[in-house]
C-alpha cells in the first residue's frame, strides 16, 4: 500500500518548492509537484522530479566511517556511531584544553535551507566557544547594498511582473534560479512586453528574452550609472519622487552627470548608442521593472553596484506604481519564528573568533596564530564551492587537523576528513522553511525514517552534545519538538493564522502573506536612501572590480541541472550539463588557436585548471564562464573551477567568486 504526503524541497532555491511524495512508509518511491502549493502551483524543476533517485542512491553513505587511508585518499572503515562520537568528544576537548575554542571551525552554507537542520549546528559550537562564521557567500552583498538603499522595503514578487511594462532580466539566468518566475516572462511576451536581458553570459537565458545586452563582468554599476545620465538629461527622471521621497538625490546628481554612456561604453564594452537606447525605453516605459539576479554582486564592487541598480529602478519613480521597480532582491516576510530558539546564542559566554566563510583556505592552513585544530564540515562541500581550492586542500591535509564531515555522499571535501559521518534527506528529517523569494512559510516533516545509520543535523548534534556531556535541556529535544516549540512561539507572520490556516502548516503545508508594499519605504525615515550617511562611501559611484593582471575575466554561471555542488550524484543530470566547459568568446579563442571542443588549460596565479573549450557569442568578449560546479569524480583532476579565485572579500565583506582573472591555452594531450 502506498499513499501520497506534502513535503518541502530544503535546497537553495527561493521558491522552497511544494513537493508531494509517494511512499509506502518505509522508502520514498517518486517525487513530483504539488499542485496546491501557493507559489509553485506544480511547477519544479528537473532536478527534483527525480528526487527520489537521490535518497534511494546506492553511493549513499549510511554508517559512521573512520579514515584508514591518506588524507584525500577517500579510503574508509565503518564504525559505530558510539565509537564516532566518543573520538570527537576526546579530540574536542583535548582541543579545548590545550589550544582553545577558536581551534575548533565550524563550516556549513546551503546544504539545508530550513530553520531547524541549517540553524542548529550553531547552538553546538556556540556551547563549544569555538569560531564563529560569517556567512558572507553567494548574494550577501547584493542583499547588503540592497538594504543600503531601500532598508527593509519589500521588492516586487514575480507575479507582480505581470503588471510591468518592461522587465530587464539583469544578471539572473531564471531558468536556472528561479524557474516559477519563468511563466511569468513568457506571458509578458505573448502580451508584448519587451523582455531585455543584461548578462556577461546569456547561454542559457537567451532563448527567452526579446534582445540581449552583453556586459562585461563586474561593470553593471557603470551601465546603471549610465541609464541614470540618459534619462536625467532628457528629463524622464521623476524630480518630484527624487526630491521628496528619496535622500541625497542632489549630491548624488553630479555623479550622474558625469556618467555619460560613451563613458560607460569604455568600461562595460556596450556601445554608446545601446546603451543610451535602452535607458530611453526604460525611463520612457510607464512602469519598468528590473529582475535582478546575483551574479553581478559577486565583485570587490558589488556591494556599490547593489546599490546603484535599486536606485536605477526608483529613478523614473516607478516604485510608486504596482509593477513598477525591482524584483529579486529581499521580501522582508515574516518574521515567522525565532531562529535564536535554535541557534542559542546565548549559549556562548565569549565571543568567539570569527571567520569569513571566503577564507577558510586562509584559515586552514594560518600557523602563526590561531591554529585550527579541528574543522568539521556539515550542510556544505566547501572543497567545490569556496574560493582558494588549492589553498584549502593544502590546509586539509594537515596531519595536525581533524576533519569531521557530515554528509550523503563521497564528496570531495568528504575525501579529507578523519571521521565521515551519514546524513538525511529532507524526507527523513523535521524541519521548517521561510522562502527568500517569496513571503511564504512552509512545514515539511520527516516522511519516512533514515536509512542506514544516516542521521538529520540535529539528531547528530544531540547526540555529540551529549558525548562532550552538556547538560542543557536544549539538547535533549526531538526535532519535532524543537519544531512545536517555534511555533508555540509565533513571530508577527504568524499571529494571525486562522485555524484553517494553522492546521494547513502542521500537516507539511504552506502560509503565504500578501504582496508586500514596495512603495511604503520601510527606512528609518520612510526615504530611498540614494545617499546613505552610515556608510564609508555615503554617495554612491562606480568602483573598479579587483581584476588582476591576466586577460580574461573569469564567472561562474547557474546551470539549470545541477545546483552549486548538489546533485551530483545524478547520472542523468551530470550527462546532461556536460563536461566541464570554459565558454570563450569567438574573437578570444580565435587570438588563442583554440577551437570548439579543444582541452584547455585556464592558468593564474593560485592554480592551473583543465576544461573543455566552449566557443560561443553567448559571453562578453573578454570573458571565460564556467556553468556550475563539477567534482574531481566527474573531471578526473583534484583542481577544480575555484582552484582559480581569490578569497579578496568585496566592499561588504562577501564573495568576490567572479571577480578573477584567467588566461587560456589550448593543452597538446
Amino acid at each position: 500500500m502506498t499513499y501520497i504526503r506534502k513535503t518541502i524541497c530544503p535546497y537553495d532555491c527561493p521558491a522552497t518548492c511544494g513537493l508531494l511524495a509517494e511512499t509506502d512508509g518505509k522508502r520514498i518511491l517518486k517525487v513530483f509537484a504539488d499542485p496546491e502549493h501557493p507559489v509553485t502551483k506544480g511547477l519544479i524543476c528537473r532536478k527534483m522530479q527525480h528526487y527520489e533517485q537521490s535518497i534511494n542512491s546506492p553511493d549513499r553513505i549510511l554508517t559512521p566511517m573512520r579514515r584508514i587511508g591518506d588524507k584525500g585518499e577517500g579510503k574508509f572503515e565503518a564504525i559505530t556511531w558510539e565509537e564516532a562520537g566518543k573520538e570527537i568528544a576526546d579530540r574536542f576537548k583535548k582541543i579545548l584544553k590545550e589550544d582553545g575554542p577558536s581551534a575548533i571551525l565550524p563550516a556549513y552554507y546551503s546544504g539545508t535551507m530550513g530553520v531547524i537542520q541549517r540553524k542548529c549546528g550553531e547552538a553546538f559550537f556556540n556551547r563549544l566557544g569555538a569560531c564563529s562564521l560569517v556567512l558572507k557567500l553567494c548574494a550577501s552583498a547584493k542583499g547588503s547594498g540592497y538594504e543600503a538603499v531601500m532598508g527593509k522595503t519589500s521588492c516586487l514578487e514575480p507575479e507582480e511582473l505581470k503588471q510591468s511594462s518592461l522587465i530587464l532580466v539583469w544578471s539572473s539566468n531564471v531558468k536556472a534560479t528561479r524557474i516559477q518566475a519563468m511563466p511569468v516572462l513568457q506571458e509578458a511576451r505573448r502580451a508584448g512586453k519587451r523582455v531585455v536581458l543584461i548578462e556577461a553570459c546569456s547561454r542559457e537565458m537567451a532563448p527567452y528574452c526579446d534582445e540581449t545586452i552583453l556586459i562585461r563582468p563586474g561593470t553593471d554599476g557603470a551601465l546603471a550609472l549610465a541609464m541614470m545620465e540618459v534619462i536625467a538629461e532628457q528629463g524622464l527622471q521623476d524630480e518630484t519622487f527624487l526630491r521628496e521621497q528619496c535622500l541625497g538625490y542632489e549630491e548624488f546628481l553630479p555623479i550622474v552627470k558625469q556618467s555619460t554612456p560613451e563613458w560607460a561604453e569604455g568600461i562595460t564594452g556596450i556601445p554608446a548608442e545601446v546603451i543610451r537606447r535602452l535607458a530611453l525605453e526604460f525611463g520612457q516605459a510607464e512602469t519598468p521593472a528590473i529582475f535582478l539576479g546575483s551574479g553581478f554582486s559577486r565583485y570587490g564592487n558589488g556591494g556599490m553596484t547593489a546599490r546603484l541598480i535599486p536606485i536605477l529602478s526608483a529613478f523614473t519613480g516607478a516604485w510608486k506604481k504596482p509593477g513598477g521597480g525591482l524584483c529579486g532582491s529581499e521580501h522582508n516576510g515574516g518574521p515567522f519564528v525565532d531562529s535564536r530558539r535554535v541557534a542559542r546564542p546565548d549559549f556562548r559566554k565569549t565571543p568567539g573568533r570569527m571567520v569569513n566563510i571566503n577564507c577558510l583556505g586562509s584559515a586552514l592552513t594560518d600557523t602563526k596564530k590561531d591554529i585550527i585544530k579541528a574543522f568539521f564540515v556539515f550542510g556544505g562541500n566547501p572543497v567545490n564551492s569556496v574560493c582558494n581550492q588549492a589553498e584549502m586542500i593544502r590546509g586539509l591535509l594537515r596531519e595536525d587537523l581533524f576533519t569531521v564531515v557530515h554528509e550523503r555522499f563521497l564528496t570531495d571535501t568528504a575525501l579529507y576528513a578523519d571521521i565521515l559521518l551519514p546524513a538525511v534527506f529532507s524526507v527523513e528529517q523535521t524541519d521548517c522553511f521561510k522562502a527568500y523569494g517569496y513571503r511564504t512559510f512552509s512545514v515539511g516533516r520527516k516522511l519516512v525514517d533514515p536509512q542506514g545509520e544516516c542521521k538529520s543535523n540535529w539528531d547528530m548534534f544531540c547526540f555529540l552534545a551529549q558525548a562532550m556531556g552538556f547538560e542543557e535541556e536544549h539538547f535533549k529535544r526531538t526535532e519535532e519538538e524543537m519544531l512545536e516549540d517555534l511555533l508555540s512561539h509565533p513571530e508577527q507572520g504568524l499571529l494571525e493564522l486562522t485555524e484553517d490556516e494553522w492546521r494547513k502548516l502542521r500537516d507539511n503545508g504552506t502560509i503565504r502573506q500578501p504582496f508586500g508594499d514596495h512603495s511604503h519605504f520601510k527606512t528609518p525615515s520612510g526615504k530611498l536612501m540614494i545617499v546613505n550617511k552610515e556608510l564609508e562611501d555615503p554617495v554612491p559611484c562606480y568602483r573598479e572590480p579587483y581584476g588582476g593582471e591576466y586577460p580574461l575575466r573569469l564567472i561562474s554561471v547557474p546551470d539549470s541541472h545541477t545546483l552549486n555542488s548538489i546533485f551530483l550524484e545524478r547520472p542523468d543530470l551530470v550527462a546532461k550539463r556536460g563536461p566541464a566547459a570554459l565558454m570563450l568568446h569567438p574573437l578570444d579563442a580565435a587570438e588563442r588557436g583554440i577551437s570548439e571542443g579543444d582541452p584547455v588549460t585556464a592558468w593564474n596565479d593560485l592554480a592551473q585548471v583543465e576544461f573543455t573549450a566552449s566557443v560561443t557569442w553567448q559571453v562578453a568578449r573578454g570573458t571565460a564562464a564556467v556553468s556550475g560546479v563539477y567534482s574531481s569524480a566527474i573531471t578526473g583532476t583534484k583542481l577544480l573551477f575555484n582552484a582559480l579565485n581569490h578569497e579578496r572579500i568585496s566592499d561588504m565583506g562577501a564573495t568576490t567568486l567572479n571577480d578573477n582573472r584567467v588566461d587560456v591555452k589550448r593543452r597538446t594531450e
